[in-house]
């Protein structure tokens, strides 16, 4: 699904909501009285924000500033006071259009800081710690690829009124990567799936479903039982490095038996082998390669200020040459953001001889970074603090991040990194991670109005526009696995990488709220839609840990069609739940 076509969806299905909200606001005002309103508009501080659109459209901008409920505490922009009180009513529909292009502006921000940033600096740290690589993936990996996923939880948590957004998200992202993302990797490329890291990944899937529909059932979760759910995730990583370490043995007591044979049987491979399947390692020989191949044949020292602009430099000119006009027009879009990261977020590549070590920038980094840091946590709530009522925090970031940084230009050369060049993977984790918090507490704020607005519930945007934002990269990178020939390292990341987002998104959110509020947490479930999210998710995994042992773990065309028109019937109930259609009687 190329941007303009995903783009078009979201146009067409927000223009269709529209529609039927503006059509329900129509009906309830022939029975809304000035009365009523101004009883309504005293009463604000015990009203939901909700109610607005029952309002006149003279009164909804006094009810907004005047209901605390109104009043987000996360994110930098009131996205309710701009939709109701930026502009006249008539233009309404002009701020929710230019609110969805924001939107899109903030999925790309995440995913830009989480792929090109967040992800490698985990890797360096991974190597730095000389963890092995099922360690690896199932911990440092997983968090770079799910942290959209599990920062927007995370933000959605903090509110008890947009938790629903958490919940629609996580199942709604659950539903998507394990039936279109899995169904388009076996539509693309056929295959044999390994049958022992299948089953067992989708055994801790539903484990994982099952306990969180248990919580949302019950309406509440203490900090006891938020824990064992957080434990869950380390009994899978045992499992996964206990199982490895049984397959590495018998693949040694295999080979020392009989040192003819140079290879293992087909069919013990299946078994365990998408366990030591890492993408890193076949990246980062092939990106030594590609560069070796371009190195100049005489050494050349470059200077500093040519040093500085090749690194700001996001465009491979060699890549441009080859790539297809979509991917130009695209990368034109994205260029001015990453400039942004690039000046912001350090990034350490092991796979390189110089460890992608900047002087020059990697000095400005140390400005830079932990300013943004102040300027950007919690929602910038540091940014205007006072040390003792006198001198600001963000003067005295800045000048400890020059004499920082100038004590590392002076000591360093452009050609050797420095000993401690490793630090900055972890400076580059820790702006990376803030930065994605910050865009995630936005798209959840944002989301937040359009709910009110169009009169959804937060669970319906989370299961689309949440669950759909935070899994478009997921989609297009497995299935660009998928064709490049590695289809089960793409159905291994479907279903490994959605546990630790499920389990890490609830059990960290709950913490959170736990944090705030010293006690239990409260689940606001939003109806029916809500269980049939969960028994659509749980459905899935059930009939794929059925049908794929019964196919004999081959992945064919057909078992693709069925998880995409699953998928596709899934969503259709779902909106005919939301908008009414289908009810409980």
């Amino acid at each position: 699904m190329s941007p303009a076509v995903y783009l078009s969806l979201l146009v067409v299905l927000l223009c269709h909501l529209r529609v039927g909200a503006g059509s329900y606001v129509l009906r309830n005002q022939a029975e809304w009285s000035p009365d009523t309103t101004l009883t309504m508009m005293s009463q604000s501080y015990e009203d939901k924000c909700d109610v607005v659109m029952n309002l006149n459209a003279s009164d909804r901008c006094a009810f907004v500033k005047n209901t605390s409920d109104c009043s987000m505490e996360d994110g930098f922009i009131n996205y309710i006071k701009v939709a109701f009180c930026l502009l006249p009513t008539n233009l309404t529909p002009l701020v929710i259009t230019l609110c969805i292009i924001w939107l899109l502006f903030l999925f790309v921000i995440l995913g830009l800081t989480a792929s090109k940033f967040f992800c490698p600096n985990l890797s360096a740290i991974s190597t730095s710690l000389h963890l092995t690589h099922n360690v690896a993936g199932v911990t440092f990996l997983a968090l770079g690829n799910g942290a959209p996923d599990i920062f927007s939880a995370m933000a959605a948590f903090s509110n008890p009124h947009t938790a629903g957004l958490a919940v629609g998200a996580l199942f709604g992202a659950g539903i998507f990567v394990t039936t279109v993302v899995a169904g388009s990797v076996a539509l693309v490329k056929p295959f044999a799936v390994a049958s022992r890291p299948f089953l067992r990944d989708v055994t801790f899937y539903m484990v994982a479903v099952f306990w969180t529909f248990v919580m949302l059932y019950r309406g509440t979760t203490t900090l006891k039982e938020t824990l064992g759910y957080l434990s869950l995730y380390v009994i899978y990583v045992l499992t996964v490095i206990i199982s490895a370490y049984i397959y590495n043995r018998q693949k040694h007591s295999l080979t020392s038996s009989d040192r003819s044979v140079t290879r293992i049987p087909a069919e013990f491979h299946s078994s365990e082998s998408s366990d030591d399947d890492v993408p890193c390692l076949l990246d980062g020989s092939i990106q030594q390669d590609y560069e070796s191949e371009y190195r100049p044949l005489l050494p050349y020292s470059e200077t500093t200020t040519h040093i500085l602009l090749n690194a700001l430099n996001p465009v491979d000119g060699r890549k441009w040459r080859r790539k297809s006009w979509r991917w130009r027009a695209l990368k034109v879009l994205k260029t001015p953001i990453e400039v942004l990261l690039l000046l912001c977020i350090p990034v350490v590549d092991p796979d390189k001889e110089d460890k992608n070590w900047r002087r020059p920038l990697n000095c400005i980094h140390l400005i830079t970074s932990p300013l943004v840091c102040v300027l950007t946590f919690q929602s910038g709530i540091y940014g205007t603090y006072m040390i003792k009522g006198e001198f600001p925090l963000w003067l005295l970031t800045l000048l400890l991040g020059f004499f920082l940084s100038s004590i590392v230009f002076c000591t360093t050369t452009n050609d050797c990194p420095p000993r401690y060049h490793s630090l900055f993977s972890l400076l580059g984790f820790v702006v990376s991670a803030v930065l994605i918090s910050a865009a995630a507490s936005e798209v959840v704020s944002l989301l937040h109005m359009l709910g009110v607005v169009l009169s959804l519930s937060n669970t319906v945007l989370g299961l689309t526009l949440l669950a759909w934002g935070n899994s478009i990269g997921d989609c297009f990178s497995d299935i660009t696995i998928a064709r490049q020939g590695y289809p089960r390292m793409a159905i291994s990341a479907c279903f490994g990488g959605i546990i630790f987002n499920m389990v890490f998104g609830v059990g960290l959110g709950c913490l959170v709220q736990i944090y705030k509020t010293h006690s239990y947490v409260q689940f606001e479930v939003e109806g029916l839609l809500t269980w049939i999210l969960a028994g659509s998710l749980g459905l899935s995994l059930v009939l794929s840990f059925v049908i794929v042992p019964i196919c004999r773990f081959h992945l064919g065309r057909p078992y693709g069609i069925f998880l995409l028109v699953f998928y596709v019937v899934f969503l259709v109930i779902a909106l005919l739940t939301e908008f009414g259609e289908i009810h409980i009687v």
